[in-house]
């Protein structure tokens, strides 16, 4: 049995693991509440005092990938298999790559793995051909790793970044894509622009976008680092040139998971960044960005565990239970007099993240001292950011309105 075959078959078997450790999905028609307390319960290794809502900033890794990564790691030092590294950095991963461009969404060849998103932002900007006094648009709501990538190309080739600012929060989509498209001009070769805002939750109308940008001319970049798993998101829908995923936040892989998608047209035109053998073997198609040298396997064992998992539990009903709980969210917290809300109102245009800020500072700072002290796990940079998973209790929300009702106080 060759090692290839090894780990088909250990990929089948933590896959049949995953669906067999889940509670039976007739409680979930029976009682949907008590299916998902039991999934918490269950699958994940936080404790029960714990109330997690930055699933934004990094996701929370179930057993199952837990197992797959640690089982992985203890098996492969073993070495069982003769002349065959436990590493990953200079193979293709076929098999890997194809199951998860079919429920991403795109080609096999168009998917590399990678590291994060911030590697694959980085990848993209430092790869393009761009020339002095060519112009990259981005919005003023990017994460640091969607702009600053821009930002050293700027320091470095003397490319011109341009912010366009975007309304907080907009009337409609159509705002979004009349504010965004108009803002392109004549030197404007890339628009790179978060398809889910890290700031506000705001899900942007990217095939739009995409399609209008496309017809000016601009390569089209979009940050998905919160889609993948929190709305559904297929790559070939997109319509945009590159992609770069993070499916350690929504879509239960270990950190240290990346995924870039290169449309096809693109594969040839992108520039690889950190390289070894192989790197200019086009045949390779994405997989040519792959070879970075040696690296830990261990973890894509976690992010196929994760996909299993995710694809076990159903999407659907994942995608339904985050925005059920992000929808109470909104709905609690914008009754709030001393709250001013960030993200829209309108359902349609958040996932699983809704954005607000405490306008009273003395409230503001009461509240995170109790989300300390209560072990309230909260993303509170400038403003705060609740973020729902399915491992997020209706418990855990009321704690956290209890917590700002008392510094309200």
């Amino acid at each position: 049995m060759n090692r290839r075959t090894v780990l088909k078959l250990a990929g089948l078997t933590a896959a049949r693991a995953s669906a067999a450790l889940l509670p039976d999905h007739s409680l979930f028609n029976k009682d949907p509440e008590a299916f998902w307390q039991r999934v918490r319960a269950d699958q994940f290794l936080m404790p029960a005092w714990r109330t997690y809502l930055n699933n934004g900033s990094l996701g929370v890794a179930p057993k199952p990938v837990v197992d797959a990564v640690s089982n992985y790691t203890a098996r492969s030092a073993g070495l069982p298999v003769d002349g065959e590294y436990p590493r990953w950095g200079y193979e293709t991963l076929d098999e890997y790559r194809t199951e998860y461009a079919e429920f991403v969404g795109c080609k096999k060849d168009e998917l590399a793995f990678g590291h994060n998103a911030t590697e694959a932002m980085s990848t993209i900007a430092a790869g393009l051909d761009l020339k002095e006094g060519d112009e990259v648009l981005i919005t003023d709501q990017e994460h640091p790793s969607g702009k600053g990538p821009w930002m050293r190309r700027q320091a470095r080739d003397r490319i011109t970044v341009r912010e366009v600012k975007l309304p907080i929060p907009p009337k409609n989509p159509e705002q979004l894509i009349d504010v965004v498209i108009s803002a392109i001009g004549p030197r404007t070769r890339v628009l790179s622009f978060s398809g889910i805002l890290t700031t506000t939750g705001l899900i942007m109308p990217v095939r739009a976008i995409c399609d209008a940008a496309s017809a000016k001319g601009c390569i089209t970049v979009v940050d998905g680092a919160h889609m993948n798993g929190q709305i559904p998101t297929r790559l070939d829908d997109l319509g945009c040139d590159l992609f770069a995923g993070s499916p350690h936040k929504w879509l239960f892989a270990p950190p240290g998971c990346g995924l870039l998608y290169i449309r096809e047209p693109m594969l040839e035109k992108l520039w690889p960044t950190t390289v070894t053998g192989n790197w200019d073997n086009y045949s390779l198609k994405a997989a040519r960005f792959m070879m970075v040298g040696t690296n830990n396997r261990a973890v894509f064992e976690g992010l196929m565990e994760g996909l299993r998992f995710h694809k076990a539990l159903g999407s659907q009903p994942i995608y339904d239970r985050i925005h059920q709980l992000a929808k109470s969210v909104y709905r609690r917290a914008s009754q709030l007099p001393y709250v001013e809300m960030l993200t829209p109102p309108d359902e349609r245009m958040y996932g699983g993240l809704v954005t607000f800020q405490v306008k009273d500072p003395a409230i503001d700072k009461r509240f995170r001292a109790l989300c300390s002290h209560r072990r309230i796990w909260i993303y509170g940079g400038q403003h705060l950011r609740v973020a729902t998973h399915i491992h997020t209790r209706p418990s855990d929300l009321d704690l956290l309105f209890e917590a700002l009702a008392e510094a309200a106080a």
